[in-house]
């Protein structure tokens, strides 16, 4: 990356920071207090300061959020602020409960004792993020450690964006563009909660970057993708099983497609595939052999309000039953305000047209998004759903990059094409009869198309196929 685009990138990221300064708190969930108390606890806290820490980063939280409501509620704004009494019954009740849960001896694990034993289970088994927040909280404090992190989370995840939409073709103005949309979609404020959905996305965004680099004939760029892999597997375990599977279901594809199109499947498929099958494996072998959390013991959290309430002996079918009303009742409140559908279909269009295969890639991803929210079908909890939202992040600018090309206005020509799954910048029209070769690119070997990332070989055989009578597809006569 030259020096003017990493400016670029570094400017959105420290704008998007600033912009965050007015919501230093009033973001958590309930679910945070666990990765909290998680956090000081592997910081070198006791279990009694972990939880007294996170009860009062909690309680303040909730405190500041009512006033906040109380001060615009235009039958109530002018009554006393509510906000000190609720901060003062919060601390009463946790330490109560909580209180009494360390005295009768639920000290073990690392996160603090806030329901039972058998919930606490299941974020006992995500280390990832906690080790994240360590550093910060230990230097800032709870609450500016957890706004930091989240801050450089996000941060992060814009810049990967724009990592592949860089390497997928687009240009710098365009996947500036798709950083910009990271920051601005529900991706962004997703991304600050003190949750595992920000550092989730940043790996996944990983992933599909190493992904990128394969097609593109950087074969060594698999370890980044196992290694994100291996990372999200530590941040959560059914987030890394759902992309191995989804990947690996979308390389096959594209493998199938291809041979039945007559052409070779490529080392870039292959490889990929090796990988992801791979993790598939790792991830359900490391469940089984480690304590972790099981499919029945997740659904039975579900339905009893987090084993609050007996367990159900028929758990499978309420299940299904509550699948159905959840995505009878999620499509309705989509069709009333369909922007996120047709976003959804704008930037799925623009990945599948520019490249298909990194559009299957990218539809895949979103796809874990899909199967999180069906394993959990809450329709209060819309931040489960947020993997979605990549493909208009990444999609759009791709959707864009067919109209404007290297910051021209001009719509480029582009041939119908003779194989599924060509390469990104293959039978590009050129707009001069000599056009000036990119920034990069090798010019002792002559190639039909420049591109600003070098093709791979599977790629520029599919290009030589695709051209007839020895020039460039494309070019006329």
């Amino acid at each position: 990356m030259s020096a003017r685009p990493a400016a670029w990138v570094l400017f959105l990221a420290a704008l998007f920071g600033c912009l965050q300064l007015a919501n230093v708190t009033g973001r958590d969930t309930p679910d945070s207090r666990n990765y909290l108390s998680y956090a000081l606890s592997l910081g070198g806290a006791a279990k009694e300061e972990a939880a007294g820490r996170t009860i009062a980063y909690v309680c303040a939280s909730r405190a500041e959020t009512v006033s906040r409501n109380h001060s615009v509620d235009v039958r109530r704004f002018r009554a006393p602020d509510p906000g000190p009494g609720i901060r003062d019954e919060c601390r009463g009740y946790y330490d109560w409960s909580v209180g009494r849960r360390l005295e009768a001896g639920e000290t073990s694990g690392w996160t603090a004792p806030f329901m039972s034993e058998r919930f606490m289970r299941i974020f006992e088994v995500r280390p990832g993020y906690p080790l994240l927040l360590v550093p910060f909280v230990t230097v800032l404090g709870v609450t500016w450690g957890l706004w930091a992190a989240g801050v450089v989370v996000a941060a992060a995840g814009g810049a990967l964006v724009f990592l592949v939409l860089r390497t997928v073709g687009v240009p710098v103005g365009l996947a500036l563009t798709g950083q910009a949309l990271y920051y601005l979609l529900p991706t962004g404020a997703t991304a600050m909660r003190p949750m595992t959905e920000g550092t989730m996305m940043a790996l996944t965004l990983a992933v599909l970057w190493g992904c990128a680099l394969v097609l593109r004939g950087r074969a060594g760029a698999a370890g980044l993708v196992g290694v994100s892999l291996a990372l999200l597997f530590t941040v959560k375990h059914s987030q890394a099983l759902f992309l191995s599977v989804c990947l690996a279901a979308g390389l096959g594809v594209i493998g199938l497609y291809r041979k039945r199109a007559g052409r070779p499947v490529g080392d870039a498929v292959k490889t990929l595939l090796k990988v992801t099958l791979g993790a598939v494996v790792g991830v359900m072998l490391l469940t089984r052999l480690l304590p972790y959390p099981s499919e029945s013991d997740s659904l039975q959290d579900l339905l009893t309000d987090h084993f609050n309430r007996p367990d159900r002996e028929r758990a499978w079918w309420e299940f299904l039953h509550l699948e159905l009303n959840f995505w009878t009742e999620w499509l309705r409140r989509q069709f009333a305000e369909p922007l996120f559908l047709a976003l959804l279909v704008a930037g799925g269009w623009g990945a599948l047209r520019r490249w298909p295969a990194f559009g299957v890639l990218l539809a895949a991803a979103a796809g874990t998004g899909v199967l999180s929210i069906a394993a959990h079908p809450d329709i209060g909890i819309d931040r489960l759903m947020v993997m979605v939202w990549l493909v208009p992040v990444v999609g759009v600018p791709l959707l864009l990059a067919e109209f404007v090309e290297d910051g021209s206005p001009e719509k480029v020509s582009r041939p119908r094409r003779p194989y599924p799954f060509p390469s990104p910048t293959q039978g590009l029209r050129p707009r001069t009869p000599a056009p000036q070769t990119p920034e990069g690119l090798n010019t002792s070997r002559p190639g039909p198309t420049p591109s600003a990332c070098p093709a791979s070989e599977d790629e520029r055989g599919s290009a030589m196929r695709g051209s007839g009578g020895g020039s460039p597809q494309g070019r006329e006569g």
